[in-house]
């Protein structure tokens, strides 16, 4: 379970900016509260981001993408003299000379951890990892540049490990890939949350990601629920032509020379097509399959979300996605936030994080006042989050009305986009 996650001078972000979790004393809906013993308390099971357009919202969800990747990455991908793929804030030249952060508190098994980091263009400058087993922090290993101490409880071979571990590479991730048991269960937690940042879903790539496993019944049962038509789905195989069979087979030979390594059986050359279709119910009652290239945006785009959202549900694992609302309906999206929000469907304290433009939901009996976060742009063009229970409101205030009156900050300007001009 997270707990909270920060970063700075990320993208728009320039000054520190945190997401937290942590539910507050508010008297609103108890009902899809996450209970933790870690925090003696309890957590919100979904976060909704809203702010203008250009605000900051996907750079706070690629944040947390780009702290996964240099997790799972940066010591396996990341070439000796590469540096640091950051991307610091540029409306500030002295940004690009200071280092950037990211840091995060999470759960697992009941016991709380924080773990950080600070990268400029050419290192790593700084990385932690404290525990806290009985609400005391402990250390298990700390770096400042290329010195490393560990905690006593830290078994292992930390010292061999700290000395393969690259000054552009993390030790957590070094630590992981030769195999340090301790550690192995934190690594594979980040590796266990996803994102999704797409906002149009072609039928050629939603296909491609159906086929690789069977389409969830829970699934087919929501797009019936919401009205899209789609009652069932088929898989269908077909036979590649010679020439599709032909550049397939050069596609492998030049991913095998890329990889420099044999390729896994699923990534070699097959001869068939996977094809699924979606099934309608005719006129005469008969089942009319569909192909996905027939299905409109919204329902492409729903298949996707659906997918990750139970198998974070399934896996009580957190999910970030950008834009939800794009090309699904109010209604659609509610039923979203309504697996998350709701102790029956999610027993394992999944967790939610999306942005959205769409402020039916902020009168949602589905969420409650601590689940909603804005993101304004400061003076100088930099990136501030901050929850709406930052401001004085009542339970029972038209949340909607209030954040459309600016009451809330995180709206465009209302001066008149055209205030002159010549006509043609």
């Amino acid at each position: 379970m997270l707990l909270r996650f920060g970063v700075s001078n990320h993208l728009s972000i320039r000054e520190r900016q945190e997401l937290s979790f942590v539910a507050s004393s508010l008297k609103d809906r108890q009902e899809g509260l996450i209970d933790c013993t870690a925090v003696n308390g309890s957590l919100v099971p979904a976060i909704v981001i809203y702010g203008a357009n250009a605000s900051g919202k996907s750079n706070l969800v690629a944040a947390m993408q780009t702290m996964l990747s240099m997790i799972l990455w940066s010591h396996t991908k990341g070439k000796p003299d590469g540096g640091v793929p950051r991307h610091p804030f540029r409306l500030d030249p002295g940004s690009s000379r200071k280092s950037s952060s990211f840091d995060v508190d999470f759960v697992i098994d009941g016991v709380r951890y924080h773990y950080g980091f600070e990268a400029t263009d050419t290192a790593f400058v700084s990385e932690w990892l404290y525990v806290f087993p009985r609400a005391h922090r402990r250390c298990l290993f700390e770096r400042d540049g290329n010195e490393f101490s560990f905690g006593r409880s830290l078994r292992g071979r930390n010292q061999i490990i700290a000395s393969l571990t690259r000054p552009n590479s993390l030790f957590l991730s070094a630590a992981a890939q030769n195999g340090h048991e301790q550690l192995s269960g934190v690594y594979k937690y980040f590796g266990s949350i996803e994102g999704f940042r797409e906002i149009s879903v072609p039928g050629a790539m939603a296909s491609a990601q159906l086929a690789e496993q069977e389409v969830d019944d829970r699934v087919i049962n929501f797009l019936e629920k919401v009205g899209t038509g789609i009652i069932d789905y088929r898989r269908r195989e077909t036979e590649l032509t010679e020439q599709e069979q032909v550049i397939g087979r050069e596609m492998v030979a030049i991913l095998r020379k890329l990889a420099d390594t044999s390729l896994s059986p699923e990534a070699e050359m097959q001869n068939k097509k996977v094809f699924i279709e979606f099934a309608h119910r005719g006129r005469d009652g008969k089942r009319v399959y569909f192909e996905l290239e027939r299905e409109s945006a919204g329902t492409r785009r729903l298949l996707i979300v659906l997918g990750l959202a139970f198998r974070a549900i399934d896996q009580g694992v957190p999910l970030f996605i950008d834009e939800l609302d794009a090309s699904l309906h109010t209604y659609a999206c509610e039923e979203v936030l309504r697996l998350f929000c709701s102790r029956e469907r999610n027993p394992k304290g999944a967790q939610l994080v999306a942005t959205t433009h769409d402020t039916n939901l902020m009168v949602s009996p589905v969420l409650r006042r601590d689940q909603l976060w804005f993101i304004r742009k400061d003076a100088e063009g930099a990136t501030v989050l901050y929850p709406l229970t930052d401001i004085r409101t009542r339970k029972g205030d038209n949340i909607e009305k209030g954040y459309l009156q600016g009451r809330y900050g995180a709206v465009p300007s209302d001066e008149p986009i055209l205030t002159h001009g010549t006509a043609r």
